[in-house]
């Protein structure tokens, strides 16, 4: 018998995460955010399944930052949560503003004058 080689080496890779000029987190060099691909993820989408969604997207990629997101969950969700906090703290902004609240029931109402 002749003893087991050691295997080659080979390159360690990262996941291909990368942040935006806005503080969110994109995958590679799309557009497509974590927000997105894990929201898909958890609505039960396969990465073969998110693959189709987000044509962009390699397999590859999409395996790697789920795998990146499994090793990594509590920080991740620190992060989505922080997230939704603040698209949250905009929209109540934004509904302020604009005064959005009865918008529906003014614009109803503008039209049966007519």
């Amino acid at each position: 018998m002749s003893p087991m080689s050691a295997p080659g080496k080979f390159p360690a890779t990262s996941p291909p995460l990368r942040w935006d000029e806005a503080g969110g987190i994109r995958i590679g060099s799309s557009r497509v955010t974590l927000d997105s691909l894990l929201a898909t993820y958890h609505n039960g989408s396969t990465p073969e399944e998110i693959a189709i969604q987000f044509s962009v997207l390699s397999l590859e990629d999409i395996y790697s930052t789920i795998a990146y997101y499994l090793n990594h969950r509590q920080e991740i969700d620190s992060y989505l949560e922080q997230r939704n906090q603040k698209a949250e703290q905009l929209r109540q902004q934004l509904t302020q503003k604009h005064n959005l609240v009865d918008l529906r029931q003014r614009l109803l109402t503008r039209q049966s004058q007519k």
